[in-house]
């Protein structure tokens, strides 16, 4: 188990993507912290899956959050940026809140763990900085202003940690899914259904689905093999990529 004596905070990792990746650091050995909202009991059924993780649930959408929850979370080796949330709204109608909302736990949050994590990782000469970004890192849809701008703005905010960081033993890279079935994507459908008119089996079949060319949702456990992949020392020079994982959404 390559990271043992490793320890890993994921946001956003009590269901979906970051558990996933939580359990696949796990698996390998690392000290899970993990964050999130959910049902206390099923989130300490999960911390005793993962060998007692500790569990730091703070608002990530301030600055004061991010720093209570790497205050908690103690010194980390391993930073997995995952949280996010979606909203689906034709720009007139956007509401400036939810913009606000979403740009700072999708990005700034980023930002905040980021400069929070490295000292620690500068002194052990040894670190690993991964987002959650999405296919709209790279592409855009109509009706998501604000998620697009925030992972585009992951996309480059992982490119600058790369190249500050190059020389500390500490990469920072993307990881970009394209739709992946999480309650994040299910509950936006309504909203979907709603600012496009169609029927749910439509927006399932086509918006979701339309532009992978598998027409299969990505999986969790796939996004999470990548991410422990960018851990070993074998990827200590993957610096500063953006990888997809869409099904050849972005190949197009």
């Amino acid at each position: 188990m390559f990271l043992t004596g490793k320890r890993a905070l994921i946001t956003g990792s009590t269901s979906g993507i970051g558990l996933a990746i939580a359990r696949g650091l796990y698996a390998e050995g690392a000290q899970i912290v993990l964050n999130g909202f959910g049902d206390a009991d099923a989130i300490a059924a999960i911390q005793n899956e993962l060998g007692g993780a500790a569990w730091v649930n703070e608002d990530l959408t301030t600055a004061e959050g991010v720093e209570a929850l790497m205050a908690g979370a103690g010194d980390v080796d391993i930073l997995i940026n995952n949280a996010g949330m979606q909203y689906v709204s034709p720009i007139e109608d956007f509401p400036p809140a939810t913009w606000d909302k979403i740009i700072a736990l999708n990005l700034s949050a980023a930002f905040h763990t980021s400069r929070l994590a490295v000292p620690h990782m500068k002194t052990q000469g040894w670190g690993r900085i991964i987002a959650t970004a999405s296919a709209h890192s790279l592409v855009a849809s109509p009706f998501k202003s604000a998620y697009v701008a925030a992972k585009h703005g992951i996309a480059g905010l992982t490119k600058t940690l790369a190249l500050e960081l190059a020389q500390h033993g500490i990469t920072a890279n993307c990881i970009s899914p394209g739709y992946v079935w999480t309650p994040l994507v299910e509950n936006q459908i309504p909203d979907t259904m709603k600012s496009r008119g169609l029927t749910r089996d439509e927006v399932i079949n086509d918006v979701l689905l339309d532009q992978q060319p598998t027409k299969k949702f990505v999986q969790s456990e796939e996004i999470a093999a990548l991410a422990v992949f960018l851990c070993r020392d074998e990827a200590q020079n993957i610096n500063g990529a953006n990888y997809s994982i869409d099904g050849g959404w972005t190949a197009e």
